[in-house]
Parts: structure tokens; sequence; C-alpha cells
């Protein structure tokens, strides 16, 4: 019982991007994070900006548990997932019944709102908005990587751009125009402001 819990502890271990020679490695943990944080910005930016109406806290909590199957399955990598229209729905379906599993560690009672956070209803704002999150946050990793001279992740940059730009949501416009700039900063060149006295 509960060993969801400890599989959510093992994402530590599961190394992203496997397939690509990267300066510094990522782990779904670190990734997780970042999701969180991304889509918690996109579900503000839709709600505060364009009078949207998404659950902050249904997309927080979808964003930290979004890839926990790869503790079981691993972080199957892109090009392989979607090499053949077979092979995604044979992944797929290996995600959603790891899913399904992992729930089953859990008692009765818990069992539903954890569902309700695992399998997020794909039509719903809060499921694109963490898949956005989820492009975004491969995007940033690229643009890291290309900072530091590292042209393997050239093309995914590109493909992960065109996704992004394709999105309808308007968050997501907005965090390229507005967000994504700040992230090819130094530290020398990040500006806080001082608070004003009184």
């Amino acid at each position: 019982m509960f060993e969801i819990f400890a599989y959510v502890e093992r994402m530590k271990y599961i190394r992203r991007w496997s397939l690509m020679r990267a300066l510094r490695e990522e782990t779904d943990t670190e990734h997780s994070f970042q999701v969180a944080y991304i889509a918690h910005a996109l579900a503000l930016i839709e709600n505060h900006i364009y009078a949207n109406k998404a659950d902050v806290g249904a997309v927080l909590a979808s964003a930290l548990y979004h890839d926990l199957s790869e503790t079981v399955t691993g972080d199957m990598p892109t090009p392989v997932k979607y090499y053949r229209p077979e092979m995604r729905e044979i992944y797929g379906a290996l995600e959603e019944d790891t899913k399904e599993r992992l729930l089953l560690t859990l008692p009765e009672p818990l069992r539903k709102p954890y569902a309700d956070i695992i399998r997020t209803r794909e039509d719903s704002l809060e499921y694109r908005l963490v898949k956005a999150a989820d492009r975004l946050s491969a995007y940033i990793k690229c643009l890291e990587e290309i900072k530091c001279g590292n042209g393997e992740f050239r093309r995914a940059m590109e493909g992960k751009k065109k996704e992004l730009e394709d999105s309808v949501l308007p968050s997501v416009s907005y965090f390229m125009e507005n967000i994504i700039p700040v992230y090819a900063r130094s530290l020398d060149e990040l500006e806080l402001p001082f608070a004003p006295t009184d």
C-alpha cells in the first residue's frame, strides 16, 4: 500500500533526453517542477489577463504528476514514441495501465482524488495548460543547451517552437513573447527592482 509515493520519489532517477548529448542532465523531478511553475503561470495568465477560468490548483497538481508513469515505463524518446502510430498507441496504453496500477496502491478513499489529478480529462483547459507547459519546458531546455553551444538541440528546439506557435491558448503566446526572452539573460543581466521606500 502507498507504493505510489515511492514511485514519485524515483522520478529523480529518470533521465530525460536520453538520445541526446546534453551538457547538463535533467531528471523527471526537475522537469516536473519546471512544468508545474510554468503551468501555474499559464493558468494565472489565462485567468487574470484573458479572463478565463482555469482551476489553478488542479493545474499545479496535474503538472507535478504528469510524468509519473515514466517511473515504470522510462522516458520514451519522442522520435521513438512517434515513429509509427501503432507505437504511440501501444506506449499510450502502457502509460494508462501504469497509472491505473499506481492508483491501486492507494486506499480506496484516496483513489478518486488522485485519479482526477493523474488522469486529467484531455478536453479540459487544465490538461491543455499542462501539455503547453510541458512543451515550454522542453523548449527552454533546448534554449539552455543551445545557449551553451550545444547544437545537438537545434532541431528539437525548432520542432517545439512550431508546436508552441500553433497553440490556440493565448497564455502560450503571452509566455513566448514576454517571458521566454528572460531565459536568455545571464545572471548579470537579470534585474530585480528595489521596493519603493517611504
